[in-house]
């Protein structure tokens, strides 16, 4: 990190000093993009039936796939998700796993037959819920800082928000700090201050921090988004297919991250050390319109092109968060603890704010090989970098300028098959590429009302998908297996000043991988 960079933390930081807004890239990119869920037989072609459609699943990337269905569906699917992440920092290997069951499909098809001979052959109508993203999630990393601290770079950022020592000497004698101070620096800086993790020596002429020997950090995340997407679709001609589907998306989110370092003193000797813990809660709700066509260019050939446009999901988000610093530092001889609620009044812990996603661009191919082989194709564009955050008055929040800067365009790649090992079960597989939505050099700024510091830059994801399915007249069942895989790079805060070059050095990132195995279950009628 250099010196610009740290200006623009300040910047970024003034901004937002005329909200409590502590949103930025990180809050943001965890609502954007959908998880490959759905149907079992949705899940077993990797999701690439854009331009294939007969399925339910497909109202939510192609509106027009269900102008296919020359019948009624009905079906419901259900299963296991694990998910691990493993870690390794400074040597020291941690790992993570949780699996929960959940219902991840509900949806009706009903097709409406208007004729043979007219030009409009069917009209369709269908209703799908689906889980579009599952936040489900344990997550533990730890080992030796080497010296680097958050409570330095706490110290680090009360200095960069322009504390000098007579504020601070100011704060420290006050008996309400956060009233007088919470507008001007970092509460997290000052909880730091009032529990001793962050100090001002007297033969010192910056605010300082202690070395670091050791850290530990866990995190359970819980919730996901719930999507409702109700459809229409119509048949031109067996030939050409339109469709809308209006999205509807319920957001529950939930996490409790707790950070804890070992510090040494002056002599290197053990001298106590802290804990933060991290509160969490964002509830919202959000809406989107979605148009698709399918067309069959060759009257004889079963190959079919797909497009489909997505628009941005306009959310109304709220907030909810608490925090508490708890420290047992040997150099002080006494513990302490602090926690936000006890300081600040409610409205200042709860926040009301909206996110516009990006537009979504699909384009997609399918065909069908003596009715026993079906193939599909697509790409899918989003560019996360268009993202808005505002407040409720519609006023760009400070975050904004950190989506533009670390997010990117997110490029979306599917293939997948089908096969018809009998007229009753076919065999199935696919496979997801996803590019990375952080830049490399993405991080987490700390806000004036932030009270996290750590942050997870995920990279590209694969994705790789096969299934079973069973078709009889009436009733229908399919099995899926997916597995997710991607690294990412995480840090509990990001940089230390280094008093002898006059920069900031970062810290050492932990490199995670993480993994998902997921097995879906479909029951179905068609009638």
């Amino acid at each position: 990190m250099n010196i610009m960079k740290r200006t623009w933390i300040v910047a970024c930081g003034l901004m937002m000093m005329a909200g409590a807004s502590a949103q930025n890239a990180y809050d943001a990119e965890r609502l954007l993009g959908n998880e490959l869920n759905g149907t079992a037989r949705f899940i077993g072609m990797g999701g690439a039936m854009s331009a294939l459609g007969g399925d339910i699943s497909v109202m939510g990337t192609n509106p027009a796939g269900i102008g296919i269905y020359r019948s009624n569906d009905l079906s419901v699917s259900f299963g296991l998700n694990n998910t691990a992440a493993e870690s390794v920092f400074n040597g020291t290997t941690m790992k993570e796993d949780r699996t929960r069951a959940s219902i991840d499909q509900l949806g009706l098809v009903y097709t409406h037959k208007i004729g043979n001979a007219t030009t409009l052959r069917y009209v369709n109508f269908g209703f799908n819920y689906h889980k579009s993203r599952n936040f489900n999630k344990l997550f533990s990393m730890g080992g030796a800082l080497d010296g680097f601290s958050q409570s330095k770079y706490l110290a680090d950022e009360m200095a960069a928000w322009g504390m000098g020592v007579e504020d601070f000497d100011k704060m420290m004698a006050s008996n309400s700090p956060y009233r007088d101070y919470w507008n001007t620096y970092p509460v997290l800086g000052i909880m730091g201050a009032m529990t001793g993790v962050v100090d001002w020596p007297m033969d010192f002429e910056d605010i300082v921090g202690w070395d670091g020997e050791y850290a530990n950090y866990f995190s359970k995340e819980t919730g996901g988004i719930n999507q409702f997407d109700f459809n229409v679709a119509f048949n031109i001609e067996d030939r050409f297919y339109v469709g809308g589907t209006i999205g509807i998306y319920n957001v529950d989110y939930n996490r409790y991250s707790s950070y804890t370092e070992n510090l040494l003193d002056d002599e290197g000797a053990p001298n106590g050390g802290y804990t933060l813990d991290n509160y969490y809660e964002l509830e919202g709700a959000g809406v989107d319109l979605k148009l698709g066509a399918i067309i069959r260019p060759f009257e004889e050939s079963p190959f079919r092109i797909g497009l489909a446009i997505h628009t941005p999901t306009w959310y109304d988000l709220t907030e909810s968060y608490n925090a508490t610093m708890s420290s047992d530092i040997t150099y002080y001889g006494e513990t302490y603890s602090q926690t936000l609620s006890d300081e600040l009044a409610p409205e200042y812990l709860i926040y009301d704010y909206r996110l516009t996603t990006p537009w979504k661009f699909n384009v997609s191919l399918g065909t069908t090989l003596s009715n026993l082989v079906a193939l599909g194709a697509e790409y899918e564009y989003q560019d996360y970098s268009s993202a808005k955050l505002k407040d409720v008055d519609g006023y760009e929040l400070g975050g904004q300028e950190s989506v533009e800067q670390f997010l990117k365009g997110v490029h979306t790649f599917r293939v997948g098959m089908e096969t018809r090992l009998s007229p009753e079960f076919s065999l199935r597989a696919g496979y997801n590429y996803s590019s990375a939505a952080f830049s490399e050099d993405a991080y987490n700024a700390l806000s004036l009302y932030g009270t996290s510091t750590d942050f997870n830059n995920t990279q590209s994801k694969n994705t790789v998908t096969f299934g079973l399915g069973y078709k009889g007249s009436v009733i229908y069942a399919d099995l899926a297996y997916k597995y997710d895989m991607y690294k990412s790079n995480f840090c509990a805060f990001d940089s230390n000043y280094n008093f002898s070059t006059g920069d900031y050095d970062l810290l050492p990132a932990a490199e995670v991988d993480n993994s998902r195995h997921q097995l879906v279950f479909t029951l179905g009628a068609r009638f």
